[in-house]
C-alpha cells in the first residue's frame, strides 16, 4: 500500500497509465485556452461590451468556472478528455466537486506566482507520477484513461 493509496496505478509496475501524461497535460491546457478565449468571447456581449476594459479578470473566471465545472463532471476539462487522461484522488477516485474546485484553486495560484509555476512544471517533468505542486498537496494525479494508454 502507497502513500498515495491503494487504488492508484503504481508507476514501477503500471508505467502505462503514466506515459506522456506531462506533455498531454501541456496540450490539454492549450486546447482549454483556446477554449476558454472562445467562451470569454461569448459572454463579452451579455456585459454590454464594457468586459473589453476587464477582459483579463473575465477570462480568469470564465476560466475558472470552465475547468471547475468540466472537472467535477468528468475528472477531466475538455481538453484532458480529447487528450485521454483524467484526474483521480488519492483512493483512486475520481474528482467531485469539491476536489475540482480546491486543484482549479491550486492552478490558479501557481499561475499567479511564477516561482510555483516553475516548481509545478519540474515536479511534473521529475516525479514518477508526473504531479504538480497541487496535485502533490491534494494527494491526486493525472492518469491515461482505460483505453488510451
Amino acid at each position: 500500500m502507497s502513500a498515495y493509496g491503494w487504488a492508484l496505478p503504481d508507476p514501477e509496475t503500471q508505467p502505462a497509465f503514466y506515459q506522456d501524461v506531462s506533455s498531454k497535460r501541456l496540450l490539454a491546457w492549450v486546447i482549454d485556452s483556446v477554449l476558454i478565449v472562445g467562451l470569454t468571447l461569448l459572454v463579452l456581449p451579455f456585459t454590454a461590451f464594457i468586459g473589453i476594459l476587464f477582459f483579463g479578470f473575465l477570462m480568469l473566471m470564465v476560466g475558472f468556472a470552465y475547468r471547475v465545472v468540466t472537472i467535477a463532471n468528468g475528472s477531466a476539462t475538455l481538453g484532458m478528455r480529447f487528450l485521454g487522461i483524467e484526474f483521480r484522488k488519492s483512493n483512486g477516485d475520481r474528482f467531485d466537486l469539491g476536489m475540482a474546485f480546491l486543484h482549479t484553486l491550486g492552478l490558479s495560484v501557481s499561475f499567479a506566482m511564477p516561482l510555483l509555476q516553475v516548481i509545478s512544471i519540474v515536479l511534473m517533468l521529475t516525479t514518477a507520477r508526473g504531479q504538480g505542486l497541487s496535485d502533490h498537496l491534494l494527494g491526486t494525479v493525472a492518469i491515461n484513461r482505460a483505453g488510451h494508454r
